[in-house]
């Protein structure tokens, strides 16, 4: 029996899309934009299926975004059976995605620090390197000096 070929469940064309965004350090608004997007549905479809917990959309909305910050504030809650399924994914979910942004934040600001300091290490290298420069150059003039009174002499 062959082994089969690994499942692609994105297309290739959004594949690219978040390769690039990861790439050139813009994940943080396709992050947002999925976690939006993901509270929007959750509630959407909580409140179509469990609609005496979630009596309308802005209800369900709020449910989900407090469950996506892992807030959990209590005062809305699934009581149905799917309304618990649909809330455990968003937990799960939720919780990924905080994951993610915390990370990415966090990487953000250690960029920017390395940043500097390597800023930093550049201008003492140049420093250094000018002040070596100015050395050799005395050392070169103090050396013609010297061989132009050997010259005279011989």
């Amino acid at each position: 029996m062959a082994a089969q070929p690994p499942a692609r469940p994105m297309s290739p064309r959004f594949e690219g899309a978040i390769r690039g965004a990861v790439a050139n350090r813009r994940i943080f608004p396709w992050l947002v934009l999925a976690t939006a997007a993901m509270a929007t549905l959750s509630g959407f479809v909580v409140t179509v299926i469990d609609k005496k917990d979630f009596p309308d959309f802005g209800t369900g909305v709020w449910w989900a975004i407090v469950t996506i910050a892992t807030v959990g504030y209590g005062d809305v809650v699934p009581h149905t059976g799917w309304g618990r399924v649909v809330g455990s994914v968003v937990i799960v979910i939720g919780v990924t995605f905080v994951s993610f942004l915390i990370a990415i934040v966090t990487s953000y600001f250690v960029a920017a620090e390395e940043d500097e300091k390597a800023q930093v290490e550049r201008q003492l290298r140049e420093q250094e390197l000018t002040e070596a420069r100015e050395s050799l150059r005395r050392i070169e003039d103090r050396l013609a000096a010297i061989e132009a009174r050997l010259g005279g002499r011989g």
